[in-house]
C-alpha cells in the first residue's frame, strides 16, 4: 500500500505545473500580436507608399528586415526559453512591439521607419509562435500537440480579425494614426496577458528517452534528415510568406478594392483555423515525412490556383480559405517537426535552429516577391514561380526521416 502511495505521489510531482490561464492567454496574444505586428502591414503598405512617396520595394524591405532580425535572434531566445521560461521574454517582447509601432507611426523619414521595423523584429522573435510553442511543449508534454493545436487555431484568426479591422480604420484615419491605435491595442491586450498569465514554475527539461542516450544538439543539427527538413521548410516558408504579402497587390492589380483584398487576406486566417482542427487526425494517420510532402505540395497547388484564376471574387474567397487551411497545417507541421523526429528534449534550442533559416526565408520573401514581380511580368507569373518552389520543397520533405524511424 505504501509503495502505491509513493508511486502516485511521484507521478504527481513529475506532472508539470501548468498555469491555468496560460493557454487562453496565449490564444489571445497570438491573435493580437500576429494581427497587428504582421498582418496590418500588407493592408497599410499601399497607403504608406502613396502618402510618403517611398517605393513599395523599400517599405517592404524594412518589413523584411524585421523578419530577418527575428530569425537572427530566435536561436538565442530559444536558449533563454529552455532555461528560464516564457514570462519575461514574452512580456518584454510585447513592450518592445508597442514601442516599435510608435516609432513606425511617427517616423519622419525612411531611415527611422526602417529602425522601427528592426525593433519590431525583436518583438516578433519574443512574442510570435516560437516562444509560445516552447512554453506549451514544456508545460503540456506529453499532450503538447493538443495545446499547440488550440493556440494555433486561435492564432489563425489574426488576419481574419485584424486585416479587415485595419482596412476599416484606414477609412477614417491615416496610416500613422491607424498604427498608433493598433499599438495601443497591442499594449492593452498582450502586456498584462503575458505578465500575469505566464506565471508558474518552469519544469526542468525532460530526461533522455533511455538512460545514457542523451542526444547532443550539435549531432542532430548536422544530421542529413535535419538539414533536409530545414531546407524543405525554408523553401516552403519563402513561398508561403511571399504569397501572404503579395496577395493584396495581386488582387488590386486585378481591379478589386482594398477592402475586398483585405477580406480575402482575412479569409485565409479563417481557413487556418479550420485547417488546424484537422491536424491531430492527420498526425495520427500519417508519418511525419508523408505529412510534410502532402501539406507543402498542397501549398504549392493553392498558390498556382491564385495565379491561374483571376476571378470571380467568390472563387478567390474559397481559394483563400483553402490556402489558409494548408498554411495553418504547415504551422503545426513545423511546431511538431522536432518532437515527431527527436523528442521534446532541448525543444527550444532545436526548434530555434530549425526555424532560423525558415524565418530568414520568410523575412526575404516579402521584399523578394515585391521586387521580382515586375521583372517577371507581374504577380501571376510570380505566383507560378512560387508554386514551383513549393513543389521542390515537397520533394525534399520526403527524405526527412531520421534513421530508425518510419518514413
Amino acid at each position: 500500500m505504501s509503495d502505491l502511495s509513493t508511486t502516485t505521489a511521484a507521478a504527481v510531482i513529475d506532472q508539470p505545473t501548468r498555469p491555468r490561464a496560460a493557454l487562453p492567454a496565449l490564444c489571445l496574444t497570438q491573435i493580437t500580436s500576429w494581427g497587428i505586428v504582421y498582418y496590418a502591414f500588407p493592408v497599410l503598405n499601399p497607403q504608406i507608399t502613396t502618402d510618403t512617396g517611398w517605393s513599395a520595394a523599400t517599405t517592404t524591405a524594412a518589413f523584411s528586415a524585421a523578419l530577418l532580425v527575428s530569425a537572427l535572434v530566435g536561436i538565442r531566445i530559444g536558449r533563454i526559453l529552455d532555461a528560464r521560461g516564457p514570462r519575461t521574454v514574452m512580456t518584454t517582447g510585447s513592450l518592445v512591439g508597442t514601442a516599435s509601432l510608435i516609432v513606425i507611426a511617427t517616423a519622419p523619414n525612411l531611415a527611422l521607419f526602417t529602425a522601427g521595423w528592426l525593433l519590431a523584429g525583436l518583438a516578433m522573435a519574443s512574442t510570435f509562435y516560437q516562444p509560445a510553442f516552447a512554453a506549451l511543449t514544456r508545460w503540456w508534454a506529453p499532450d503538447h500537440v493538443r495545446a499547440l493545436t488550440i493556440v494555433t487555431l486561435a492564432g489563425g484568426l489574426a488576419s481574419t480579425v485584424f486585416a479587415p479591422l485595419t482596412a476599416q480604420l484606414t477609412n477614417h484615419f491615416s496610416w500613422r494614426h491607424t498604427y498608433l491605435i493598433l499599438a495601443a491595442i497591442l499594449a492593452a491586450v498582450t502586456v498584462p496577458a503575458h505578465a500575469f498569465a505566464l506565471r508558474g514554475p518552469w519544469p526542468p527539461a525532460p530526461p533522455p528517452a533511455r538512460a545514457g542516450a542523451a542526444v547532443r544538439t550539435a549531432v542532430i543539427t548536422r544530421s542529413r534528415p535535419f538539414l533536409l527538413l530545414a531546407t524543405a521548410l525554408t523553401l516552403s516558408a519563402f513561398a508561403m510568406y511571399a504569397v501572404v504579402v503579395t496577395l493584396v497587390p495581386l488582387l488590386l492589380d486585378r481591379g478589386y478594392t482594398a477592402t475586398q483584398a483585405a477580406w480575402v487576406l482575412g479569409l485565409g486566417g479563417a481557413g487556418q483555423t479550420l485547417g488546424r482542427t484537422l491536424y491531430a487526425t492527420l498526425a495520427r494517420r500519417s508519418s511525419p515525412a508523408l505529412r510534410a510532402v502532402v501539406l507543402v505540395g498542397l501549398g504549392g497547388a493553392t498558390t498556382a490556383a491564385f495565379a491561374l484564376f483571376p476571378g470571380p471574387y467568390s472563387l478567390l474567397a474559397v481559394l483563400a480559405v483553402i490556402a489558409g487551411a494548408v498554411r495553418g497545417n504547415l504551422t503545426l507541421l513545423q511546431a511538431t517537426a522536432i518532437t515527431d523526429r527527436w523528442g521534446t528534449r532541448s525543444y527550444g534550442r532545436l526548434s530555434g535552429v530549425l526555424a532560423a533559416p525558415a524565418t530568414t526565408a520568410s523575412a526575404l520573401a516579402p521584399f523578394a516577391g515585391t521586387a521580382l514581380a515586375v521583372p517577371m511580368g507581374g504577380y501571376p507569373q510570380l505566383f507560378v514561380a512560387l508554386a514551383l518552389v513549393s513543389a521542390a520543397a515537397a520533394l525534399i520533405a520526403w527524405h526527412t526521416t531520421p534513421p530508425g524511424r518510419t518514413t
